[in-house]
This record gives C-alpha cells, structure tokens and sequence, in this order.
C-alpha cells in the first residue's frame, strides 16, 4: 500500500505535466501564407513584416510562414486553397478571378482608375462588395494594396495600337487578354514566376504591368522599352480561412486585424514610392522610359472604353452601382 501510493503519486504528476505539455503545444497555431511573387517584392516584404508584427502582438502565439514565389500554390490555385482550408491565408491578384465574378476585376479596366488617388476612391466604393462575396465562400478580407501604375514593356517603341498587331503578348489575367485581342496582339497566358523563361524564349514579346514586375522579371534583359501609360492600378488581396480565423482566441483575433489595417496603410505607402524607384532601376540597367504618344494613349483609352462597357453588362446592376459611386 505505501509503495502503491508514490507511485499513483508519480503517475498523477507526469499526467499532470503531459497535459501541460499538450496545452502548450496547442497554444501556438501556425499558419500558411502562400503569395505567387518573389520574396524581395514589396508586397511580399509586406507579408513578411506583416507576419513579423503577428508574431510579436501575439508573442509567438500565432507564427505565419509566408511561402512566396507560387512555392506552395501557384497564381491561380491560391484563392481556392485559403476557401478550401489547404492554406489559412493567401495573396491573390483580384482581376485573376474576374471571371468567377466580375467585380474581381474592377481595379484592372483600363483608364478607369489611373492614380493612387483614383485608385483609393475606388477601393472604398469596391471593399463592401469584396467583403460580402468573400464572406460568401467563407473567407475575410485582410487587407488590399496595389500594384504601381500599368506600362507596355515592347522590344521597340509603341507609338499606336497598330504596332501591336500580331505581337506575342503576356495575358496573365481576363482584362489582360482581353486587352490582346482588342489592338490585335496574341495573347500568351505566362504567369510571373514563368515570365522570365517566357521572354528568353520568345514566348512573350510584350506585356502590360508595373515596374515593380519589369524589374522582378530583369524584363530589362529581354524587352528594351517601356511606355509608361499609367493604365491602371491592380490590386492584390490578402485573404483569411474564416474557419481558421473563427479559432483564434480574441486576442489574436484583434492581433491579426490591426497587423493587416497597418500592412495596407505601410502597402499603399510603399507602392507610391516603389513606383518611381522601380522606373529608376529600369533606367539604370538599360530600359527606355517613354511617355505615351497623343495616338497611343487616344487608342488605349478607346480599348478602356471598350471593356468598361463589356464590364457593364456582365457585372449588371451590382457593377453599375459601382461605377456610379466611384464617378460622383
């Protein structure tokens, strides 16, 4: 009998200290944040601070791994894994599912919004809308930041439309493609991570972004000019698993909220100033920065006219609303 009861004693304590074990095992969640762009990309600097201050708010309660460069999921597989659980979070390109449902892509019509400024107004009157759908197919909107202003990168100077017919042309969205078939380019569907390879190749002989994926891509190397349109402004999305966010305690919960209301703030900030540091370096290793001829800008604003009026009569009422707040 008085052996029996240290022994109950002793069993009583590892079980003890076995449940402490397993409680602070469970106390620390971890996350997966896929993103499709390489990690020395602002937005994906972004991430990586934004997962820093997580880490720090909740002290290491919650640890975000960021998986950048489509290492985990590529481009288009992203939204599909934070709505299906496969990943907690994710960043997402929105005009990439513009398709699924047009508002996606109300950021990426030509000439519609064509400045930060424009850009912000925008946002404003598209967040509720973005919010309700996501909340549809069980997720959260974290934060959104955009892309610099959109250029033509070309082997030669573009000073029409016309010198586009014919031209292999990266489309790494709808809007994108669509812009392909509207000056008669062909469009080639190349997503970034691919890019490089695809303009080595002779794949790609033309596309539409920002400096920011000029310089990412050492576009520089391949394609020698820049048109500097200022097209307009996409935006990446960082999405949140509802179920996941749903399982954090308050606190962390609260942690989460503020670290990404100061990831957009930091975002938009960054994007503005990156702009015109990204035209830098692409002077710098070699490219020509050029404004757009009186013709080029007259004909992509025809083509932005074009699809604002396609966006219309696919997004409906929904989408017409939309653009009449952002028009007041």
């Amino acid at each position: 009998m008085s052996v029996c009861r240290p022994l109950r004693r002793h069993l009583l304590a590892l079980a003890c200290f076995g449940s402490l074990l397993a409680g602070t095992a469970q106390a620390q969640v971890k996350w997966d944040l896929p993103s499709a762009y390489p990690a020395s990309n602002f937005h994906t600097e972004n991430l990586a601070q934004f997962a820093t201050d997580v880490d720090k708010a909740t002290a290491g309660k919650l640890k975000i791994t960021v998986h950048a460069g489509a290492s985990l999921f590529k481009a288009p597989e992203i939204k599909r894994a934070v709505q299906g659980g496969q990943a907690q979070m994710g960043e997402i390109l929105l005009a990439n599912f513009s398709n699924e449902w047009p508002v996606y892509a109300a950021d990426g019509l030509p000439f519609l919004a064509d400045s930060y400024d424009e850009a912000a107004k925008l946002y404003k009157v598209q967040k509720p809308l973005l919010e309700k759908k996501l909340a549809e197919q069980g997720m959260l909107l974290l934060y959104s930041v955009p892309w610099p202003p959109q250029g033509i990168f070309a082997k030669k100077t573009i000073s029409s439309a016309a010198d586009l017919k014919g031209v292999k042309w990266r489309a790494y969205s709808p809007s994108t493609g669509r812009i392909a078939e509207l000056v008669g380019a062909q469009p080639v569907t190349i997503q970034q991570a691919e890019l490089s390879q695809a303009m080595a190749t002779g794949v790609v002989e033309s596309y539409m972004s920002s400096g920011a994926t000029g310089y990412d891509t050492k576009t520089y190397e391949h394609l020698k000019f820049y048109m500097d349109t200022q097209a307009w402004l996409p935006k990446n999305a960082v999405l949140v698993n509802k179920a996941a966010f749903d399982a954090l305690d308050a606190p962390t919960k609260a942690a989460v909220m503020k670290a990404g209301a100061d990831a957009e703030t930091r975002g938009w900030a960054t994007s503005k100033a990156k702009n015109t540091e990204y035209l830098d370096l692409l002077k710098k290793n070699g490219m020509a920065i050029v404004p757009p001829t009186p013709q080029l800008k007259a004909d992509m604003k025809k083509v932005g006219e074009t699809m604002l009026k396609e966006w219309l009569d696919k997004a409906g009422p929904e989408g017409k609303s939309l653009v009449d707040a952002f028009m007041k």
